[in-house]
């Protein structure tokens, strides 16, 4: 399957502007299968199905995991 390179997460917040972030795909994958996405920083990672579910894998202790609304993200 071709997944595409990169996507918006954004992460809504109800007292302040919505948080985006972009993650690009890794060579790994996550437990359901799919590719692993992560930001320029390797904090926010993320599993990404093909039908756009997303599971947010933590990459470090005591982190909050939201559920952000993915977006894919066209590259020029």
């Amino acid at each position: 399957m071709d997944y595409p390179e990169s996507y918006e997460l954004v992460f809504q917040a109800s007292a302040v502007e919505d948080d985006a972030v972009i993650v690009r795909r890794t060579a790994r994958e996550g437990a359901g299968g799919y590719p692993v996405y992560e930001d320029e920083t390797g904090i926010v990672r993320a599993e990404i199905s093909d039908s756009g579910e997303v599971r947010m894998l933590a990459s470090g202790g005591h982190q909050v995991l939201g559920s952000p609304l993915v977006r894919s993200v066209t590259e020029p």
